[in-house]
């Protein structure tokens, strides 16, 4: 971005905007992937705008760049509504500014879709396509409803194997959350750890080991980045650079072994689905839909299933009481009464 769009002035260099974004994002402790996004709407906004610095523009043309993605982006609505997110941000926390209520926006369309979900049956021969890690962690998706993320961060210390429970951390919307550990995978996850806890000593020997540490915990605890229960469950095979520690006071050599990347598994999950047969569009986060959808199927308590799956709202839980195992919501059809009806070949 160019030099004009520095927001506050410094007696030696002024900041970019952007750089003022991630200073504050930072600060308030959001996610790499959110950071990310929110300096990319930006940067988008402002070239929609020829390079006008956002001091000089206002809710009229926060308007006219949010209807033009509806209009002529036909951009979801989920969409549009990162866009907006990351714009109120801008104006809010970095510029410190008010902007009203955009009434004028034209809103893109969100269409109710019922998620899609694979019977038991067609879990398990997606999972039978899948072997070693990508299977543990698909299993982990369905037995568990975990989101990939929240999967792919799991850390040692996370699983709680006498208990048969795993902890979620930082979830969405920053929140912790306790679920359960698939008894049938703890024997499995066992042997995975002693295939991770070798890797993480070879590290060590090496004069390596260490891992990310959650906001300021590294400076909290010094030794904490190379200890075994703060590595991650499923650490990818190459030594990695946090990209934050770029451009900061942060050692930029400090390689680290980060968590796999979650497209590995996505790919994985796609090629097993298609060697399955099964007809359905089905992705990672079918597993979680199929988890909260079979458990309602076997009687527990929809605020028990909310809890799991971490949902604030019952409402969002409420969606998978559309898509139970029981056709016509328990109503039989004409076509299914009796001996009346000549059964179709």
């Amino acid at each position: 971005m160019p030099q004009a769009l520095s927001v506050l002035p410094s007696p030696d260099k002024p900041k970019k905007l952007l750089e003022q974004v991630r200073d504050v994002m930072r600060l308030k402790h959001y996610s790499l992937r959110t950071e990310q996004t929110y300096c990319e709407w930006i940067e988008r906004f402002i070239r929609f705008h020829r390079l006008r610095h956002p001091r000089e523009l206002a809710e009229p043309e926060v308007t006219e760049f949010l209807t033009d993605l509806a209009r002529n982006g036909r951009v979801a609505a989920s969409t549009q509504n990162q866009a907006l997110s990351a714009l109120l941000f801008l104006y809010k926390q970095v510029l410190k500014q008010e902007i009203g209520w955009l009434d004028g926006v034209e809103r893109a369309t969100k269409p109710q879709r019922l998620p899609v979900v694979l019977t038991r049956d067609e879990v398990r021969k997606v999972l039978a396509q899948l072997q070693g890690t990508s299977r543990l962690m698909a299993g982990l998706l369905y037995g568990s409803g975990l989101r990939l993320l929240e999967c792919m961060r799991l850390r040692v210390k996370d699983v709680d194997f006498g208990y048969a429970r795993i902890t979620v951390r930082d979830g969405k919307g920053a929140k912790d959350r306790i679920t359960m550990l698939p008894v049938n995978l703890a024997a499995a996850l066992e042997r995975h750890l002693v295939k991770v806890k070798a890797l993480h000593e070879e590290d060590l020997e090496g004069g390596g080991g260490a891992v990310h540490l959650p906001h300021a915990l590294a400076r909290k605890y010094p030794n904490a980045e190379r200890e075994w229960v703060w590595q991650y469950l499923f650490p990818s095979p190459r030594l990695s650079v946090d990209p934050r520690s770029r451009g900061t006071e942060a050692p930029p050599t400090l390689r680290q072994r980060h968590h796999l990347d979650e497209s590995w598994l996505q790919q994985a999950v796609k090629k097993a689905v298609r060697a399955s047969g099964i007809a359905k569009p089905a992705s990672c986060h079918t597993f979680r839909h199929s988890f909260a959808t079979h458990l309602l199927e076997n009687g527990y308590d929809i605020r028990t299933v909310q809890e799991l799956l971490g949902h604030k709202d019952v409402s969002t839980t409420m969606i998978y009481t559309h898509v139970l195992n029981n056709p016509g919501l328990g109503v039989k059809s004409p076509l299914d009464e009796g001996s009346k009806v000549e059964r179709l070949k």
